[in-house]
């Protein structure tokens, strides 16, 4: 049976009509889940000039983040749950120290102790965006190991908690993970014991007077927490 004139027209409009109110639902939900998934109601002035900074710095040269930018240094959507926001200080403030050993250089950027703070808040908001677990190596679904629970943290130690709060892998590693400034911390527990090593991590120069680690603002009590997870490195 052919269709007629009529019937074409009218095969053709339904269609338009059809995919045109299709687009705007899908517009409308998009739009809506934006806001569901970057959690848009935490989206405050300091999140918007911590974008500013990272413009203003041009950090998309080298870091990608939320897939866009470049790949010459590490994907800084997730920043804040690997290193944490002592981490992050720790590394704009001092890059110098922070990547002595690497053949990666960053550049001192002098950032004012606003910028890295408002820098820090923007990371914070960025890696609570839900990304569909991207990028894939901070990915939580990877098999699981001491490190990656410590980094999602979750199911970790007192102790391992404070290395990440804190920003010690901004210049140790473990498991592979971190800076490169000090020593990797396997094995540690076996230089020192954990009365000694809690001392170390508060005050270096008090037991290595050679050591260049910066006092730490720590309690005792949170020193003997970092100091018996490391004493349970391997």
């Amino acid at each position: 049976m052919a269709f007629t004139k009529k019937g074409a027209k009218w095969i053709l409009w339904i269609g338009t009509l059809s995919s045109l109110i299709l687009f705007l639902v899908l517009t409308v939900d998009t739009h809506r889940q934006v806001k569901v998934l970057t959690h848009a109601e935490n989206l405050s002035e300091q999140v918007v000039q911590g974008k500013r900074v990272w413009q203003k710095y041009n950090c998309n040269d080298c870091h990608t983040i939320l897939g866009f930018g470049g790949y010459y240094a590490p994907d800084m959507t997730k920043v804040y749950k690997r290193i944490g926001k002592e981490g992050i200080r720790k590394t704009v403030k001092n890059p110098q120290l922070v990547f002595a050993d690497s053949w990666r250089k960053m550049p001192q950027q002098n950032l004012k102790d606003e910028e890295v703070e408002d820098l820090v808040a923007f990371f914070k908001w960025v890696s609570e965006i839900n990304t569909n677990d991207w990028p894939p190596q901070d990915s939580d679904k990877l098999p699981p190991s001491s490190i990656r629970r410590m980094v999602a943290g979750v199911g970790v130690s007192p102790g391992g908690a404070l290395f990440k709060e804190k920003g010690c892998f901004a210049c140790h590693k473990i498991s592979g993970t971190g800076g490169v400034a000090g020593p990797a911390m396997e094995g540690v527990g076996r230089k020192y014991d954990a009365a000694k090593l809690a001392q170390y991590i508060r005050d270096p120069a008090s037991v290595d007077t050679k050591s260049k680690m910066a006092k730490q603002d720590l309690t005792p009590d949170q020193a003997q927490q970092i100091a018996q997870f490391l004493m349970g490195l391997k």
